[in-house]
């Protein structure tokens, strides 16, 4: 274990990180002329629990530890929010964060492994996040086998239409079979991809009972309640038998209002202009929420 275990914050701090999160998401984005405010945006709140609930094993001082958690970022557009949460964890300094997507920057348009702590595999290529983190799920069992120690659970984090991809239900049935328990599946339920609603483009259909028919154990969560997110990690993290897998309802574009549930900011980054409305928006909500208890 790292040396000082994170401890618990109230849901108030949580709220604040995330809140900090999509600032700097917009900052960045508006910064780099390019890149994905929608789908950064809702994964803010479920990557603002994990990295900060406690629930995630790893070291700040240590992002190579041996003994941490893994996080695959399937849904590799999503980066700015990944380099958001790594800002507060302090693995990328503030003033990176306007360099994003600049030639020579570590922070690249999808996360990539070789220049920057804490990204444990390039990501962005639609479909292949749970794969590798099912592979990864079998090498980290394989050494536990060999040397002992505690088993590091694996993360994977995937949107919603990334889930139209086939090798995702190769994936859900070899984990299955390995009854791989230290496995967990997010899924960013946002409803949008990039040519419309995943309803209308390529419905998911009842995607529970699907996860559940490849014998993985689901919970459905609002996927911006920090406090249900927290209990969630919680409880796939102490889950046997099989992998579980956590859906999240959540709005693409979450906490800009001019950008939830707009499919037209999947790709596009916000003009000087839109990024001052959306910076004032969250400034708005910073507020609130230190007003309240």
């Amino acid at each position: 274990m790292p040396a000082t275990p994170i401890q618990r914050p109230s849901t108030k701090e949580l709220m604040l990180r995330s809140n900090e999160m999509r600032h700097d998401i917009i900052t960045m984005l508006e910064a780099a002329g390019s890149g994905h405010p929608g789908g950064s945006l809702s994964a803010t709140d479920i990557l603002c629990a994990l990295w900060f609930s406690g629930v995630m094993v790893y070291d700040p001082k240590d992002p190579h530890w041996a003994g941490r958690d893994r996080l695959i970022l399937s849904k590799g557009h999503a980066a700015p929010a990944l380099y958001a949460a790594f800002k507060q964890v302090g693995w990328v300094a503030e003033e990176e964060l306007p360099t994003l997507r600049h030639l020579g920057s570590r922070l690249a348009g999808h996360p990539d492994s070789h220049l920057i702590p804490g990204v444990e595999v390039c990501s962005g290529s639609l479909g292949q996040g749970l794969a590798i983190s099912i592979g990864i799920a079998i090498g980290t069992k394989l050494d536990q086998k060999k040397h002992g120690g505690d088993l590091p659970h694996v993360w994977c984090i995937t949107g919603d239409g990334e889930m139209q991809e086939g090798s995702n239900w190769e994936s859900l049935m070899f984990g299955a079979h390995r009854k791989l328990d230290h496995v967990t599946l997010i899924v960013d339920l946002n409803d949008l991809q990039i040519d419309g609603h995943v309803s209308e483009v390529n419905s998911l259909g009842d995607i529970d009972a699907k996860l559940e028919a490849f014998g993985w154990k689901v919970r459905h969560i609002d996927g911006h309640d920090l406090d249900a997110l927290v209990d969630a990690f919680a409880w796939a993290r102490s889950h046997t038998g099989s992998p579980s897998a956590i859906v999240c309802d959540t709005i693409k574009g979450k906490g800009v209002s001019f950008m939830e549930d707009a499919v037209n900011w999947h790709g596009v980054a916000p003009k000087k202009e839109e990024a001052e409305r959306a910076l004032a928006e969250l400034d708005a909500a910073r507020e609130t929420i230190e007003s309240e208890g």
